[in-house]
């Protein structure tokens, strides 16, 4: 079992960062609004992975075979998956020190790191992971990631390219790949590879915002509003994609629906500045 592939949800710390230009273009010239900065690098809690039956039936195939360290990576991606992340971690040390090689259990245990907030060893674990299999997409994928949120987006870039120039099928590659040409205001290459990481992960609402982003900085309010609505349809949890929402109506002139959409996002996430500013200038202005 592989931690590094299940999704993510998107915690609130996380989703300012790489779109502060988008939000700047949306409070000055209405052009578009922030793009999420955090993939599927983020485990997505599910408690029933570390319920006690759960976790008996993994610790009874551990007892039965004491040696196996596969079976601590199992149970520690039940533990990640639970956010019992030391438990997990202590598995994961378990599962490498049986098996030194086991460039599966570096990754997974960097993902823990990483939604622990320790960034470094997560990079390490990565690092690791590539220098025993060095064609290993994952462990780009994830060290990309890191690259990108610290800002070293060039060595971000080269990562995200090399996961795909190994042919993966991990929509994740395209979607970061596609944040950085966004960033960089190459939005028909990022269209591209948002489009690309739909078909790959079509329930993913991620790069259905990011793609729509994009449409948006080309004027392309029709498709970038399709994509919006798509977001929400499939997650309707997600801040971004209803202030994504609210900015097309707001283009639109239709100041009534988006004060209603950018509160709907405040009330998501009270932290999420587009969605206040946003409310700001439309509350007042329903009659235009």
């Amino acid at each position: 079992m592989d931690l590094t592939r299940f999704g993510s949800a998107l915690p609130a710390r996380t989703r300012h960062r790489l779109g502060s230009a988008f939000v700047l273009a949306a409070a000055l010239a209405l052009t578009s609004c922030a793009t999420t900065t955090e993939t599927t690098d983020v485990i997505r809690l599910d408690r029933a992975q570390g319920s006690e039956e759960n976790i008996a039936s993994l610790t009874a195939v551990i007892q039965a075979n004491p040696r196996d360290p596969e079976a601590y990576n199992v149970r520690g991606s039940a533990y990640g998956r639970a956010g019992e992340f030391n438990r997990a971690i202590e598995d994961f040390n378990t599962a490498l020190q049986l098996n030194p090689r086991f460039f599966q259990a570096y990754a997974n245990r960097a993902l823990v790191f990483r939604n622990m907030g320790k960034p470094v060893e997560a990079a390490a674990d990565y690092n690791a992971a590539l220098k025993i299999n060095p064609s290993y997409d994952v462990a780009y994928i994830g060290r990309g990631n890191i690259y990108r949120q610290a800002g070293r987006i060039d060595e971000a870039f080269g990562d995200f390219n090399r996961a795909i120039q190994l042919d993966t099928t991990d929509g994740r590659a395209y979607h970061n790949r596609g944040l950085i040409y966004q960033l960089r205001g190459q939005h028909e290459k990022a269209i591209e590879d948002f489009s690309k990481a739909i078909s790959l992960s079509p329930r993913s609402p991620e790069p259905y915002n990011g793609r729509g982003l994009s449409y948006v900085a080309l004027n392309d309010d029709e498709n970038a509003f399709a994509d919006f609505n798509l977001a929400i349809e499939l997650n309707d949890k997600i801040a971004e994609s209803w202030a994504n929402q609210a900015l097309i109506y707001e283009r639109r002139g239709d100041m009534a629906r988006a004060a209603k959409s950018y509160a709907h996002a405040q009330r998501l996430d009270p932290k999420y500045e587009p969605a206040a500013a946003g409310l700001a200038r439309t509350r007042g202005n329903t009659s235009s």
